[in-house]
């Protein structure tokens, strides 16, 4: 398969930019799909030991991959402990 791609290519260099760029997005997408999956608090791998997970977050605690105007170092907890 791979030995097609790349006669392919050969044949046709306008073709490399596209691979480039469909193979980054694939990347970036998977990349970012993981770690929505691993990094997210909503999510629960583990119900056993650590059933709400979302309850260990600490009130400065940072798990959004972008936040605009959100300083969480100068957040304070404003609910009771469970």
């Amino acid at each position: 398969m791979l030995g097609v791609i790349a006669k392919q290519l050969k044949s046709h260099p306008a073709l490399i930019p596209l691979f480039i760029f469909i193979g980054g997005g694939a990347t970036m997408s998977i990349m970012y799909l993981s770690r929505l999956a691993l990094r997210n608090p909503d999510v629960s791998w583990d119900r056993k030991n650590n059933p709400e997970p979302w309850n260990n977050m600490k009130p400065n605690q940072q798990y959004k991959l972008f936040a605009v105007n959100m300083d969480y170092s100068k957040l304070k907890k404003e609910g009771p402990d469970f």
